[in-house]
């Protein structure tokens, strides 16, 4: 890809390097979400984030180990989290990167339905509790199988705990999706797909907040972890033009005019213009 090598640009971040290796089975989320958080923190310290997480599980391991059934074990995490700790969802963590980030979702005590199922998936990691992300539309979840049915752990709303079919059922209400669809949407998924959600979110609210310079870090990991992806290509090189990055943006343009679909070709045509443009005003 144009001469780019991701391994070399990640070398720093070795669960994400795990990712670019296709060695998904053995990456460490809350270490790859630090990652994460580490571009727009550069001085991430991730062991006091590992001691926080360690010290929730110690504190649940008592009352877990009490805990009568498979809802009262999960009720004493979200109590453990939401409750004691306070870490909520809230509508203006949706507004703000940080909301992304789990050290501070940690420090401002509120998140966003996915920061806040990687926390709680996290914990429950320490204590050998098999908790999952599930990708629900709209709203990211966490499932917990027990013998008959799953169970989900809606972080967002205080950890509340859901039947699959008070799932289905709320999905349906709130989203507007249908029970066929939600069946395939409620199964597990990996930590690629989570880290892929958490970056678009990203990209996604950057973008909104014209801050394009931590877009385009955004969009290099989205591009790093798809290269095929032509639709990662195309943002990549529009993101980077509007970080100034026009030399790149403009060999990427070129890539992805020879073949984009009939109706982009004028858009990259006009970024390539642009472009072209910016290089003229530097030379």
């Amino acid at each position: 890809m144009h001469g780019m090598d991701f391994l070399k640009d990640f070398a720093t971040d070795p669960e994400f390097c795990k990712f670019l290796g296709r060695q998904d089975d053995s990456v460490n989320l809350t270490a790859a979400a630090l990652e994460l958080a580490r571009d727009a923190y550069p001085e991430l310290a991730f062991a006091p984030i590992f001691h926080w997480i360690d010290d929730r599980a110690a504190e649940l391991s008592g009352p877990v180990a009490g805990a009568a059934s498979d809802e009262a074990l999960l009720a004493e995490l979200a109590g453990c989290l939401a409750g004691r700790q306070g870490i909520v969802g809230a509508r203006e963590a949706y507004e703000d990167a940080d909301g992304s980030f789990l050290n501070r979702v940690i420090e401002r005590k509120i998140g966003i339905p996915i920061s806040l199922s990687v926390l709680y998936m996290a914990v429950a990691e320490r204590m050998g509790l098999p908790l999952q992300g599930v990708a629900a539309p709209g709203h990211f979840l966490t499932s917990y199988e027990t013998l008959d049915t799953p169970l989900f752990i809606d972080a967002f709303h205080a950890g509340k705990v859901l039947t699959y079919s008070e799932c289905v059922q709320w999905l349906g209400e709130t989203q507007g999706a249908a029970p066929e669809v939600l069946r395939k949407a409620l199964e597990p998924v990996g930590p690629r797909q989570i880290v892929i959600r958490m970056l678009n979110n990203l990209k996604t609210l950057y973008a909104k907040q014209g801050e394009w310079r931590s877009c385009c870090k955004v969009q290099h990991r989205l591009l790093a972890l798809q290269p095929a992806a032509y639709n990662e290509r195309r943002d990549w090189a529009v993101i980077a033009l509007k970080a100034g990055r026009s030399g790149q943006a403009l060999k990427m343009l070129e890539h992805c005019l020879e073949g984009c679909p009939p109706d982009e070709r004028e858009f990259l045509e006009k970024q390539r213009q642009e472009a072209h443009g910016q290089l003229a005003q530097w030379n």
